[in-house]
């Protein structure tokens, strides 16, 4: 049945395009989920569309435009607690919470610049993507910070799930779910979201020169200390990251640097940096970076800007590795000699980025092979819709995990209604 045929039936919906619907309400996402059942037309679900390049393409007619549903709900700073509609921009959410000096402490990831689309990211999509930045090694991940959530399952029943407070314990904590699940279990409508205190001063340490191993074992130390960081990276040796002026003083020159950030009021960051500058004495001598310049550094290690396109590795597919922490020094070091492409080490090691020169398979077996080696997983996070039709863009799943992923799927839309194929190859049809 034809998008437009079968959208006829909708109540008042605005038409952008023959197959595109602009939603107003969760009662329009129940009515839009429903007639997509009835007419067996899966739907493809979209804010303002900046992660439309991730994932398996979908074979979908119809477009679910939430991006109307944009207000802030309810949002009490003193109680760190935001409730907010899905298509909501996230810059707009982010600016509103920073006037509080508030912000989102699991760092999210704005893929934009790796994807080369303009930097419209909702709310929605930052828990459906559920990509965690600097911090996810402190703070947690966005699944941690996801208090309620409010949604349409393929049913084309609303649910709800969670609340409003920190302290929820009553029945399933299901609104966790969603969070990384690319919008294959449900359509978000509003979400509530608790949000932390912005640290008063940051400081950053700088290790020059370290090999990734060295720079491995200087992370480990780092993290193990009791000076509470909260953010461990490792840049190689590397051509591309001498183009980013985002890098500040870094992208001036080709030589590894060994990054590890601390938060907190002035005198106590700059107390530990001190202490752990004495620590990590051994590796070498620690520059230290302060505030303003060393919030630029982390949000060019959180949107991976040494790898954005238009950049010296611009076209070439990503890879986003989760590893344990230990081995990231030596898996990234071997796969960036295999592949011949370049790395960058976050989380202490534990998630790599890596840019790999184009193959028609993006190197998929190889990276997979290391990354199953050391029992990580990867996700290919940057490729051409050619190269995403014929690879596992998400990394496979053993049989028995593979099988509860699909009950629970089935448990929240039996039909394969929403986003269809994003996130298993071959099952678009």
């Amino acid at each position: 049945m034809a998008a437009s045929s079968l959208f006829q039936t909708f109540r008042g919906f605005e038409q952008l395009i023959v197959d595109t619907l602009k939603i107003r309400d969760a009662r329009d996402v129940e009515d839009a989920v429903r007639a997509a059942i009835a007419g067996e037309q899966p739907l493809e679900i979209i804010g303002h569309g900046s992660k439309r390049l991730i994932g398996q393409p979908m074979a979908t007619n119809a477009l679910l435009d939430l991006s109307a549903l944009n207000a802030v709900t309810s949002y009490e700073p003193n109680e760190l607690i935001i409730t907010v509609q899905a298509g909501a921009p996230l810059a707009d959410v982010k600016s509103l919470i920073d006037s509080k000096n508030q912000q989102f402490a699991f760092e999210p990831v704005d893929t934009a610049p790796l994807l080369g689309t303009p930097s419209l990211g909702t709310i929605g999509g930052m828990i459906g993507a559920g990509l965690a930045g600097p911090r996810r090694i402190k703070a947690g991940g966005a699944r941690d910070h996801l208090l309620g959530a409010h949604g349409v399952s393929g049913f084309g029943e609303s649910f709800k799930a969670g609340g409003r407070v920190v302290k929820n314990v009553t029945g399933y904590d299901l609104c966790k779910l969603l969070a990384g699940s690319w919008g294959t279990l449900a359509v978000m409508t509003e979400v509530t979201l608790k949000v932390m205190p912005r640290p008063e001063s940051e400081r950053t340490l700088v290790l020059r020169g370290l090999d990734d191993a060295a720079a491995n074992r200087a992370m480990t130390a780092a993290l193990g200390s009791p000076f509470d960081v909260s953010g461990a990276a490792h840049l190689p040796n590397s051509a591309s990251r001498a183009e980013v002026s985002e890098l500040g003083d870094l992208g001036s020159t080709r030589e590894a640097v060994t990054l590890l950030r601390l938060e907190g009021i002035a005198a106590s960051a700059a107390h530990r940096a001190a202490a752990l500058g004495k620590l990590l004495a051994p590796f070498g001598a620690a520059q230290t970076i302060e505030d303003a310049a060393s919030a630029v550094i982390w949000g060019s290690i959180r949107d991976v800007l040494p790898f954005a396109a238009g950049g010296a590795v611009g076209a070439w597919p990503v890879w986003r590795i989760v590893c344990p922490p230990a081995a990231g020094g030596a898996l990234g070091e071997q796969l960036a000699r295999d592949a011949g492409g370049e790395v960058i080490y976050d989380w202490g090691g534990g998630l790599i980025w890596a840019a790999l020169p184009p193959k028609p398979d993006a190197q998929a077996a190889l990276v997979r092979r290391h990354a199953n080696a050391v029992g990580g997983h990867a996700m290919l996070l940057r490729a051409s819709d050619e190269v995403r039709r014929n690879v596992d863009v998400f990394h496979p799943q053993r049989a028995g995990v593979a099988a509860l992923s699909e009950r629970v799927r089935q448990s929240f839309d039996p039909r394969s209604v929403l986003n269809r194929g994003r996130m298993i190859r071959g099952s678009a049809a």
